[in-house]
């Protein structure tokens, strides 16, 4: 079966500001999210990629978008199911105000009865996303063979979840993963079993240096923005 390539969207507006995006229409990359998806291209300038796969929502597009001008026989698919998850009311705030919520401690201890108000459950994130993934690796490896590669671009928490599903960990096991924005995940799925062969791969050892305020150990609800 094939091999999947998951990439984080770059650095976002809403990233620096703090803010949990969801699908709030409108969020882009920022600066240093435009230098990372320029930069893109040459990262996987060795792999021949047979799909292009996208969440629909800006900031993936985006990031992608240098690498479509780079590969001009590649076009990318719209994929709704890999999408960010649905935060509902949550949509939009500062994480910081929302630390106080009740339900950010089942986010953080229990993501798997966590439902967001207005949104939907992460059970049902991690799902769809799980579908997807299946339904494209029959579709890639159909169309080009088993041994092809392919690219998703989605979001923190939903490779966190697809990570979460490869390794058979439980959901409430998902918040020890961190992807970085614009960080490489791979995950070669076979037969009987997926292997993960890199996870949230930036290239740059920036966000493992001591940091002047202590991350703490909360995780960054939507994947937060990587190292300062």
């Amino acid at each position: 079966m094939p091999t999947l390539i998951l990439v984080r969207h770059g650095r976002s507006t809403a990233n620096t500001a703090g803010l949990l995006a969801g699908w709030t229409p409108g969020v882009a990359l920022d600066e240093r999210g435009a230098a990372q998806a320029a930069a893109l291209p040459g990262r996987l300038a060795a792999l021949p990629l047979a799909e292009v796969v996208s969440s629909p929502l800006q900031r993936c597009q985006e990031t992608i978008q240098p690498l479509l001008d780079a590969r001009p026989e590649l076009r990318a698919h719209s994929e709704e199911r890999i999408g960010e998850c649905h935060y509902g009311d949550w949509s939009g705030r500062k994480l910081a105000e929302l630390m106080d919520e009740p339900l950010m401690e089942v986010v953080q201890a229990h993501p798997s009865a966590a439902a967001f108000p207005g949104g939907e459950s992460m059970r049902a994130m991690q799902t769809r996303a799980a579908e997807a993934v299946r339904e494209w690796n029959a579709r890639v490896e159909r169309d080009h063979g088993s041994d092809a590669v392919y690219l998703m671009c989605s979001h923190g928490d939903i490779i966190k979840s697809l990570v979460a599903d490869a390794l058979g960990l439980h959901l409430d096991l998902f918040q020890r993963i961190s992807v970085e924005p614009c960080s490489i995940t791979a995950i070669r799925y076979t037969r009987l079993r997926p292997f993960l062969v890199r996870l949230g791969d930036t290239g740059d050892f920036t966000s493992l240096a001591p940091r002047e305020e202590p991350s703490g150990s909360d995780a960054a609800v939507g994947g937060g923005a990587g190292a300062p």
